[in-house]
């Protein structure tokens, strides 16, 4: 069964450039205030660096949620298209467009900064692989659901969730910054990773959102219940995107898009 066309709704091509943008701005603001952190000896500090990365999520969401849902995060698109509110096509153009969008800020950091100081802004955990893991996942799942609670009750208004899920990520950037980055998002850190060459323990920042943020979607559905949700039915994005049938032979509740953003941060060298 394909997808009805609705014609108040952004084609894919654009959602999954607003997708891009959004990526591209996530990458170079934050990772940018972490070069800038440390090309400066700790001018901005953990928590200046924190607050880039929330308010750039929070700009994000005002400024392209009604065109795309602003997740700007593979592991909350992945974790979307997992509780059926997003169909495969668009998951897959939106994951795309995710890492280009990173991939470019990466490179036009290193182009201003071209000895790569604090490696681009990648991710590289301070503490065992294994325990680092375990905070990223529960950190993405805590974001993800923060982001459903915001995002599927009806007419949830699009400037009290966009500060929701800002300040959950400033949050998360203070207590989880300092022992692995804080990242909870795979482009984040694949993108200054590629760039820098700095791939240690890179495995934590695919499988930590990846696992933790669909587990994070699901403990929303369960504290909400399946009842109140079909009754909400209105899956927002940030603020007013539409959609509508989720693929072959699935289906959601009626007016259900892509949901919203989210993040990751690289507090390891903050001083």
């Amino acid at each position: 069964m394909g997808e009805r066309i609705d014609p108040e709704r952004p084609d894919l091509i654009r959602r999954a450039g607003a997708e891009a943008l959004g990526a591209f701005a996530l990458v170079f603001a934050g990772c940018g205030a972490i070069v800038t952190n440390a090309h400066t000896h700790g001018a901005l500090g953990a928590v200046g660096v924190s607050l880039v990365f929330g308010l750039v999520i929070l700009a994000g969401i005002a400024a392209l949620g009604h065109v795309s849902g602003a997740h700007f995060n593979p592991a909350v698109t992945f974790s979307f298209l997992l509780t059926r509110h997003l169909p495969r096509r668009d998951a897959l153009a939106y994951v795309a467009a995710q890492l280009i969008g990173a991939v470019l800020a990466a490179l036009l950091l290193w182009a201003v900064w071209p000895g790569r100081p604090a490696d681009l802004g990648a991710t590289v955990p301070s503490i065992a692989a294994g325990r680092a893991f375990i905070v990223e996942a529960v950190m993405s799942g805590l974001l993800m659901l923060v982001i459903l609670s915001v995002a599927t009750d009806t007419r949830a208004v699009g400037s009290p969730a966009a500060l929701a899920i800002g300040a959950t990520i400033a949050l998360d950037a203070l207590f989880g910054g300092p022992l692995t980055g804080a990242s909870m998002n795979p482009a984040r850190s694949f993108a200054p990773a590629l760039v820098s060459g700095q791939w240690r323990d890179f495995w934590v920042y695919l499988a930590g959102p990846l696992v933790g943020a669909p587990l994070g979607a699901l403990a929303y559905q369960l504290v909400r219940g399946e009842d109140t949700a079909r009754g909400q039915a209105t899956v927002r994005g940030e603020l007013d995107v539409r959609g509508d049938s989720i693929g072959e032979g699935a289906s959601a509740p009626r007016d259900e898009p892509p949901g919203p953003p989210v993040v990751g941060v690289n507090m390891e060298q903050f001083g």
